[in-house]
């Protein structure tokens, strides 16, 4: 049996640090049965070079992605939404599900901190993934 395809969405504020690497994950983990997109309450403009770097250690090459405004997202309704700490500037979106992830912003922690945060996105994406049904690689 085929199971649907996905479709989810992860915002922060700037759409350079977490929301970024959490479409990240999600297209690496999920593959095809997955469509992810990131986008921010007020982007930045840039993918910040420490997320490009911080996943090109795990083999992705985030210097495909661009920081996008939710003006830029699909009308559709999402099968999953995780807010991450942009509050109450983070507007509505359709969806089935949604949480806020308390996430730290990594752009000023040291690396260890950073790559502390990118790999607890990472094991949030694969939490979301599984409850969704979506076998991965992980």
């Amino acid at each position: 049996m085929n199971n649907p395809i996905r479709k989810v969405l992860f915002v922060c504020i700037e759409n350079s640090n977490r929301s970024q690497m959490a479409e990240a994950f999600a297209r690496m983990l999920g593959g095809a049965a997955v469509e992810a997109y990131s986008a921010g309450s007020r982007p930045s403009g840039v993918v910040n070079p420490r997320a490009v770097a911080a996943m090109a250690q795990l083999g992705y090459d985030l210097t495909t992605h661009a920081s996008k405004s939710l003006d830029d997202l699909p009308d559709v309704e999402f099968d999953f939404v995780a807010t991450m700490g942009c509050g109450d500037a983070c507007p509505f979106v359709r969806a089935a599900a949604r949480e806020d992830w308390a996430l730290s912003d990594p752009k000023h922690l040291d690396d260890e901190g950073y790559h502390a945060v990118r790999d607890e996105i990472r094991r949030r994406v694969q939490e979301v993934l599984n409850r969704l049904g979506v076998e991965t690689d992980a």
